[in-house]
């Protein structure tokens, strides 16, 4: 099947669209450009949540988990599923195998109407984040989730059933595989949680790192419904920003770098307290790369609006430490690092008395 095959190829197919998930961030960006910037569409927003009603629209309230699906998606010829009950920041087993079977739902529902296009959200982290990572990482490169990232397991599990779903069936299926996105004023889950795991106790490893612009990605969702693009995308801006410029955006952080399994071990440890969302399997991702690149996504017409120092620029509000003096910065970090340098002594210390006593 052509990937690149466009809606206006077919013009005695009438587009119906069809977006799970309607209400979110990314849901709601890409009806707003289906409805308003692309003519001959028609567009069909569901999500049990409010979805904000505009000419054009049909608006369907639906929980996918439990809904008749379809007539909800009776003559759609795109299903864009956006949906999602995981998190990277929450653990949850249960949540997990509600994701998997919402996507098992959504296919069997679109199976029997007959719709000829299916995409789907993954993440650029389901190529892990290991050692012998080439940078960037190109579409062809394994996909070998980090084991103790459940997150982006279930990510990969996604991505099996639909393909699956598309091998041998006269439709095409989109799989679009963004890096960290960000909103304005606001880092988003994973850029947060990714953020929180390279100050305080980190592990050892400076990465190049990505961000994308939540409206860059609707913008690549867009593209892959209009081109009905037949296969696995990631979506990054140009390049990456290096370790040394990172530093400079972010300013002085409190920062004890500590072996992998240390900060893992500290990660299990804030986790189960409620101190901070950090998985431990989180922790490669801040000390190996897993950057990627965007020529496959290029190749359809789109080009992200915001670079990566961009992104990270509008998406981070200065917090009170940043806005003071950069030498009184300074001083206040190396502070707060020898702080947690002797927290992190102290702890060790009552740790090995304890397995000395048993």
């Amino acid at each position: 099947m052509d990937s690149r095959s466009r809606l206006e190829d077919n013009p005695n197919e009438h587009a119906v669209v069809v977006v799970t998930g309607a209400a979110g961030a990314v849901g709601s960006r890409v009806v707003r450009r289906l409805v308003h910037d692309r003519e001959g569409i028609d567009v069909r927003a569901v999500d049990k949540a409010t979805v904000d009603a505009q000419p054009g629209l049909d608006v369907k309230r639906v929980d996918l988990a439990s809904d008749d699906l379809t007539s909800v998606f009776a003559g759609a010829t795109s299903i864009v599923h956006l949906a999602t009950a995981v998190t990277p920041d929450v653990d949850d087993p249960s949540a997990d195998e509600l994701e998997l079977a919402i996507v098992s739902r959504v296919l069997d529902a679109a199976a029997e109407v007959g719709v000829s296009h299916v995409c789907v959200l993954s993440t650029a982290m389901v190529y892990g984040a290991w050692v012998d990572n080439p940078v960037p990482l190109t579409e062809d490169a394994d996909v070998r989730p980090n084991l103790d990232f459940p997150w982006a397991i279930t990510r990969a599990a996604v991505e099996r059933a639909v393909l699956e779903w598309g091998s041998g069936r006269e439709a095409a299926v989109s799989i679009l595989r963004p890096t960290a996105v960000v909103t304005d004023d606001t880092l988003g889950r994973l850029a947060q949680v990714l953020h929180t795991a390279r100050v305080g106790i980190a592990a050892d490893g400076d990465p190049p790192v990505q961000y994308l612009h939540v409206d860059d990605l609707a913008a690549a969702v867009v593209a892959a419904i209009e081109t009905r693009f037949d296969g696995v995308a990631n979506v990054a801006p140009d390049s990456w920003i290096p370790p040394d410029a990172l530093a400079d955006l972010e300013g002085p952080q409190a920062r004890v770098r500590v072996p992998a399994w240390a900060a893992r071990a500290v990660a299990a440890v804030r986790q189960r307290s409620g101190l901070a969302p950090i998985p431990p399997g989180i922790v490669p991702y801040t000390s190996h790369s897993w950057v990627v690149a965007n020529d496959r996504i290029r190749a359809l017409g789109w080009e992200a609006d915001y670079s990566n120092e961009e992104a990270w620029v509008v998406s981070h509000e200065p917090s009170p430490l940043e806005q003071l003096p950069a030498r009184r910065r300074q001083e206040l970090a190396l502070a707060a690092a020898a702080a947690l340098a002797i927290g992190f002594a102290v702890g060790a210390v009552l740790v090995l008395r304890r397995l000395r006593r048993k």
